[in-house]
């Protein structure tokens, strides 16, 4: 894992499509900026974790009818 150090207004770049930049730092909270292609999703962690959660249980019902299917 890389670990910058940036103050507000500093950019980070990513390859040449994508950029992240500071905006504002206040008491324990870093507001970022990121510029990125529409088709990149970005997403929080805990957003990209409850779309998981909320897919398991249509996974585990889709792997249960196929394995009802393959008893068949």
């Amino acid at each position: 894992m890389l670990v910058l150090s940036r103050k507000v207004g500093q950019k980070i770049l990513l390859g040449d499509r994508i950029t992240i930049t500071v905006v504002r730092v206040n008491g324990g909270g870093v507001r970022l900026g990121i510029e990125a292609p529409a088709e990149l999703p970005v997403l929080r962690e805990e957003m990209q974790l409850r779309e998981e959660m909320q897919l398991r249980p249509e996974m585990r019902d889709r792997d249960d009818s196929r394995s009802s299917s393959d008893n068949t």
